[in-house]
Order: C-alpha cells, then sequence, then structure tokens
C-alpha cells in the first residue's frame, strides 16, 4: 500500500487518463552534464500516441525541455512497445518530471551534487552487517568463532576468526566475497577520498576519528581477513554453511546449529573437493580464493604505506606469501554446502591471480594471467552458474594498464572493449540497454559491468559506451521495467525495498539503509527455487513477465535479499559518479574541503 500511494502521487492522475503507459527514470537524479535517457513504455497498441515527450518543471509545471519520440523499440518483459527518451542537453538544475502525453514520469532531481553523500550512506548497510562487535545492534554476536574443518590440524580445533561482515541476510561469511569487498572500499579511498566523510569510529560507533569511515570500513574487513590467513600456510575459505538456514534469528541469538555449542565450522582452502550435501563441490585448487587475500593485502599495503609503514609491511608480507599459497594449487575453491544445492560455483582463477601479480608489481606474470582469460566469460552470454565467474569483473586488468604501457596496455584496454561490445550487442535491441543475464545477483552484475565501462572509458578516452554505462546505473535506482530502485532507502523519497528477506526488517522493523538487493532472475529460474513463498499480495504483478521477476517481499530470497559483496562494489560506482559529476559541474570548488553529508 505504501508503494502504491507514492505511485499514485508522482504519477497523479494521469494514471487513469493512461493507465498503459509508464515512464521510467533514475530517481537518484542526473548530474547536468551526465547522460540522461527516460524509458517510456507501453502495453497494447500505439494508436494516438504522440509523437514527442517533454521535460517540465515540477515546482512551476512549465516545459523546459522537448523531444521526438524516435523509434519503438520493441517489446520488453511487460511491455509492448518502448522508447529511450533522451534529454541530456537539459543541464539546468532543479527538480523535473518527464512527460508523455497524459503520462508523467516520478520526480527527479538535476543537479552537481545530486549523488552527494550516497557511497557514505550504503556504508550503513556495511557497518549493519559487521560480525563480532555490531555497531548497529550495540551488541556482539558470533564470539565463539570458530572449530576447523579439512585442515592440516585435526577437525574440530579451536581458532579465533571472530569479526568480519555477514555475507547477506544470513549469517554465513566467505573470504572470497569479504575479500572482493574489502579491496573496492580500499579502492574506493585510494581514487576517490574526498567523497567519503568521517561520522564513525574504528568500531563503528557515531563519532568522527580523524581516519574517513570508508578506511575504517576496510580496516574491518582486513583484520577478519588475518585471522582467515593466521599464517602463511594457513588459508581459510568459509566461516558457517547453510545449516545456518534453520530460521531467521538477529544475529546475537545463534543456538547449537553445528553440534558445537555456539562454534561455527572454519573451512579450509584444501584445494580439493569439499562436502556439498549429497555431493561435494566441484573445487580444483586454492588460487581464486588465495589470489583475492593477496590483492586486498596488497592494496592495503599501497593504501597504509605512508601513514602506517609497520602495518604496510604486514600487509606486504601477507600479500605475497599468499599469492604464494595460490601459484602452488592453480584452480577454483568453491564454498561448502551441506543441506542444498546452492553454492559459490566460481569457476575461474586466473583473473584473480592476475590482481594479485599485479599488486606485487610482477607485471609480467600478471600479463600472462590476463592473456589467459582475456573477456570475463560471462560478459555477452545469457545465463551462468551462481557466482561462477566472480567477481564478475575483471579487476586485475584495470590495475595491470594503469601500471604497463604500449602493447600491453593496449591490449588490456582493448579485451575491456571487446567484453562490452559482447553486452552492447544484446543491449542494443531494447530500451532499457539491458545485456545483463538475469541471473542470481543479477544486480551484482550490473554494478561491476557499469565499473568496467567506467574503467575502460578512463583508461582508453573512448566514450562510445557512456549510455550503455549510465543504463546500467540507472536500471539499479528505477530505471527497469518495475521503477523501482533496488538499493534500500536511496533515494529517501523514492520507491525503494521496504520488505527485503532480512532478519532486521522482517523481526525488529530495523532499516537496512543502503543494503543493495540481489535483483531480478529469469522467471524460469525463480519457479524452479527451493522455499520460496511469496508473503503477501505482488505490488508489481503488472510488470512480471515469462522473461523476468523482482518480488519487493521477504519470502523471495532470490530476488530481493541484500548482499554485502554486491553492496560494496556499489560503494565505489556511487563515489566514481560523485566524484566525476563534481569534476563535470564544479572544477573550481575544492574536494579535499567539501564537507559530505549521509542521507
Amino acid at each position: 500500500m505504501k508503494r502504491m500511494l507514492v505511485f499514485l502521487w508522482c504519477t497523479g492522475f494521469s494514471l487513469i487518463l493512461s493507465a498503459q503507459m509508464y515512464i521510467r527514470i533514475n530517481q537518484l537524479g542526473y548530474p547536468p552534464l551526465g547522460s540522461k535517457v527516460a524509458v517510456l513504455c507501453m502495453k497494447g497498441d500505439t494508436d494516438n500516441l504522440p509523437t514527442t515527450f517533454e521535460v517540465l518543471s515540477a515546482t512551476s509545471g512549465k516545459v523546459v525541455f522537448r523531444g521526438t519520440l524516435g523509434t519503438d523499440m520493441g517489446g520488453y518483459g511487460p511491455f509492448q512497445h518502448s522508447w529511450r527518451l533522451p534529454f541530456t542537453p537539459l543541464s539546468k538544475a532543479g527538480t523535473y518530471q518527464v512527460r508523455c502525453g497524459a503520462t508523467l514520469s516520478p520526480p527527479f532531481r538535476i543537479d552537481a551534487a545530486v549523488m552527494q553523500g550516497a557511497a557514505d550512506f550504503c556504508l550503513r548497510y556495511m557497518r549493519q552487517q559487521r560480525s563480532g562487535f555490531n555497531p548497529f545492534l550495540k551488541d556482539s554476536c558470533h564470539t565463539y568463532d570458530g572449530f576447523t574443518l579439512y585442515g592440516p590440524m585435526p577437525d574440530s580445533t579451536h581458532i579465533d576468526v571472530v569479526g568480519g561482515w555477514h555475507d547477506a541476510s544470513d549469517y554465513l561469511q566467505y573470504s572470497t566475497t569479504s575479500a572482493n569487498a574489502t579491496w573496492h572500499l580500499l579502492a574506493a579511498y585510494r581514487d576517490f577520498p574526498a567523497v567519503f566523510g568521517d561520522q564513525h569510529q574504528a568500531n563503528g560507533l557515531a563519532g568522527a576519528n580523524g581516519q574517513s569511515d570508508v578506511l575504517d570500513e576496510a580496516r574491518w574487513g582486513l583484520t577478519w581477513l588475518q585471522k582467515m590467513n593466521p599464517s602463511d600456510e594457513l588459508l581459510f575459505n568459509q566461516l558457517g554453511d547453510d545449516r545456518d538456514h534453520v530460521r531467521m534469528r538477529m544475529p546475537g541469538l545463534d543456538t547449537n546449529y553445528y553440534q558445537k555449542g555456539f562454534e561455527r565450522p572454519v573451512y579450509f582452502c584444501s584445494g580439493k573437493p569439499q562436502v556439498r550435501g549429497k555431493f561435494m563441490n566441484q573445487t580444483t585448487g586454492t588460487a581464486s580464493t588465495a589470489g583475492k587475500f593477496s590483492s586486498a593485502f596488497a592494496l592495503a599495503a599501497s593504501v597504509y604505506a605512508k601513514s602506517d609503514p609497520e602495518l604496510a609491511a604486514l600487509f606486504r608480507h601477507k600479500a605475497a606469501a599468499a599469492y604464494t599459497f595460490g601459484q602452488q594449487q592453480p584452480g577454483v575453491c568453491q564454498t561448502a554446502s551441506v543441506k542444498s544445492p546452492y553454492i559459490y560455483a566460481e569457476g575461474n582463477w586466473v583473473d584473480d591471480m592476475e590482481l594479485a601479480a599485479t599488486g606485487q608489481g610482477r607485471w609480467q606474470e600478471a600479463f600472462s594471467y590476463a592473456a589467459m582469460e582475456k573477456i570475463t566469460p560471462w560478459l555477452g552470454q545469457d545465463t551462468a552458474h551462481h557466482y561462477e565467474w566472480y567477481p564478475f569483473i575483471n579487476l586485475g586488468h584495470y590495475e595491470l594498464a594503469r601500471q604497463v604501457q604500449g602493447a600491453q596496455r593496449d591490449s588490456l584496454i582493448a579485451w575491456y572493449r571487446q567484453g562490452i561490445e559482447k553486452v552492447w550487442e544484446k543491449a542494443s535491441h531494447n530500451a532499457f540497454y539491458r545485456g545483463v543475464p538475469f541471473i542470481w545477483c543479477s544486480n551484482n552484475l550490473s554494478t561491476s559491468f557499469a565499473i568496467q565501462c567506467y574503467w575502460y572509458r578512463q583508461l582508453s578516452g573512448d566514450t562510445r559506451f557512456v549510455e550503455l554505462e549510465q543504463a546500467n546505473f540507472d536500471w539499479l535506482f528505477g530505471c527497469n521495467p518495475w521503477g523501482t530502485s533496488m538499493v534500500y532507502g536511496l533515494p529517501a523519497e523514492g520507491d525503494t525495498p521496504v520488505d527485503p528477506h532480512s532478519a532486521f526488517t522482517h523481526l525488529k522493523d530495523y532499516p537496512i539503509d543502503g543494503g543493495l538487493v540481489d535483483g531480478p532472475v529469469y522467471t524460469q529460474i525463480f519457479k524452479n527455487l527451493i522455499g520460496i513463498q511469496l508473503m503477501a499480495a505482488d505490488e508489481y504483478s503488472d510488470f512480471q513477465s515469462d522473461l523476468a521477476v523482482y518480488h519487493d517481499d521477504y519470502g523471495d530470497y532470490s530476488t530481493n535479499e541484500p548482499t554485502m559483496d554486491g553492496t560494496a562494489s556499489l560503494i565505489y560506482l556511487l563515489a566514481a559518479q560523485e566524484q566525476q559529476a563534481l569534476i563535470q559541474n564544479a572544477p573550481k570548488s575544492s574536494l579535499k574541503n567539501r564537507r559530505v553529508h549521509n542521507r
């Protein structure tokens, strides 16, 4: 009911006059000099369809821009017709709506500061996902972790791995997702330091500590990674398993799910298959996990090089040791599952070792790894296994291209371009420019692909894919068939998830501010998942289709569960967007002294 009231307010009386036409926009808004495109969607025939659209001031009603409707790009999802409505030339700051005939879009802003504070806002979710001491709850949880499995020591040996982040709305913790999240947070601090504020202490409680909040959060991840890699020859992959999924509860209320008191199992990176219910996973080595550890430690060493040389030296050592650990057993290290068939079925590892080698300054080795997987395999494909090509983007290509010159750099940039072109081949045929497959965590893929487009543009100066890049960003904030942002509470006045698959909201009505939900999946995937049952009437029923579904419903863990690692990637993307807008629109302003506000 809440969302329907918002929708009626946004569209006004035009909903009655034009029930079959919808205009989708990025509810977060647009920087003045950026790409701006709305999407008009229509059910039914096109009789008496206007040939133009308008952008009008949301306050005065005055028309400030007119454009032609252009080419009908055909059906997509629940719609039989769709058009792209570009209004990029409109750059004056203000609040606007797009109108076609009697149909109005929700209001949106154009402003140089439209992204201000968004990345910091999403850090709220990261703090809320902390294990050990949780600053949102002001309480501790999982303080007995954990006991070892598959390691060189006897099974059930106690090891201290308290800390880190819960992975999603369950309380499992994975080294792969945590290392990737840590890397993105460190990279966001390195690349866009002026975007982030200092409003929290290292423990996550309110209060400045003289250090950027994003670096505080990255350090929380690094501390846990150190525990999961306590010595050069010990590397652990996972904390807990799917026995966690017995029921929803708050994190401090865990009981004996693993038959060893309050301790949880800690899975060693053995390089060999491990338990997966009736089956074994398909682990072939350790490099995919070890490479991620090494990359996070190496970037941390660079970030702390001046402020804390002793700490930086420790991270350099750990980065080198983890890289060696991966070299000793090339291959993928998949996660373990006891009761269900769902795991992180990682299928590649050379991208992880490319990034790790780059962090070690071993650029020739890095390029050799890069040449083994030039294009991330899911790009241009229709489907993939869950987390098969994780972390969904070849981070190493960008980092290595920053270090090398000549033919090697040209090759790395070309491989990025070729991957983008594979997606563009699909995206160019629909009005949403959608070329990302609707697999589990499709929003994570969209975020990563937008980052790849951004990095390609930074490296090459080629702006051909700006609209494609922007379309993937817009998708996350409402320019999609469902007309909803996929980030809880962002923007505050928009249509965003209100009933995610989360114990915090479901049991306590606590907001999960800044959490990026999984996103739409193929309808066929949804129909075949185990244990999904919608708990309320589907407010998006008019926009579901045989192609894909999204439900803002606690019962749908496949489309509406927030993820820690997806949110961390989004923090990098939001920071890039914010700094880009400021550079484009206020080149004389001081980024260094600008105060950033949380929303």
